[in-house]
């Protein structure tokens, strides 16, 4: 007797998957998404970065001209304690207010490459208290715009005696103030230093309060 097998065999379809041209298209707009988001990111990083610089030339600004206060101050005539000389306060001799370039250079070339002909050689020379005053201006105001050509430098005194005689009498508070104008991305409203805010631009500052 003989025995016969059978055997059945299935033949499923093969099918082969590939990328369509949609999912291209929608991994393309997600990745553009990603890529702008990132220049956007770096864009705003860029303007952090160039306030920062501005800010900590500025703090450096104003701590040299606490230093050179303080190194030209002398005893009072009418009271007890420290004074600088008057001129300190005539914010003429800042920010080149005094002197007069002849060409379209910037003021740092114009002026700061090699000293002005108007500007005392206290360095080399002995100077009176008021062109020490007008000399050491000048040098922080290239300082100054040495990094930030748009920063402009003034300083006051808050007079705590206004019947002594003296402009800035023993124990009055110096304040010295660098601002330079800042740039608002997309409209965004910024946080500004209320000591420096100015109804014609918006402006940043650094503010350094000095007792001598």
């Amino acid at each position: 007797m003989s025995v016969i097998y059978s055997k059945t065999y299935q033949h499923g379809s093969l099918r082969q998957y590939g990328v369509g041209m949609i999912e291209v298209l929608v991994t393309l707009f997600i990745l553009s998404i990603g890529i702008l988001g990132v220049a956007s990111l770096q864009f705003i990083s860029s303007f952090s970065n160039s306030d920062a610089l501005n800010r900590s030339q500025s703090v450096m600004v104003a701590q040299q001209l606490s230093e050179r206060l303080r190194a030209s101050a002398r005893m009072s005539l009418i009271g007890d304690g420290l004074v600088v000389d008057e001129k300190y306060f005539d914010n003429d001799i800042y920010n080149f207010d005094n002197l007069a370039c002849a060409s379209t250079a910037s003021e740092y070339n114009c002026f700061c490459l090699s000293k002005p002909a108007d500007i005392p050689d206290c360095a080399g020379g002995q100077c009176s208290a008021a062109e020490f005053a007008v000399y050491d201006g000048y040098e922080v105001s290239c300082s100054a715009v040495s990094s930030n050509p748009t920063v402009t430098l003034s300083v006051s005194c808050d007079d705590n005696n206004a019947v002594d005689g003296e402009l800035c009498s023993t124990g009055s508070r110096v304040s010295i103030v660098l601002s330079w104008p800042i740039e608002n991305w997309k409209n965004i409203d910024r946080t500004l230093n209320e000591e420096c805010l100015s109804e014609d631009e918006p402006r940043d500052c650094v503010k350094l309060d000095v007792l001598l």
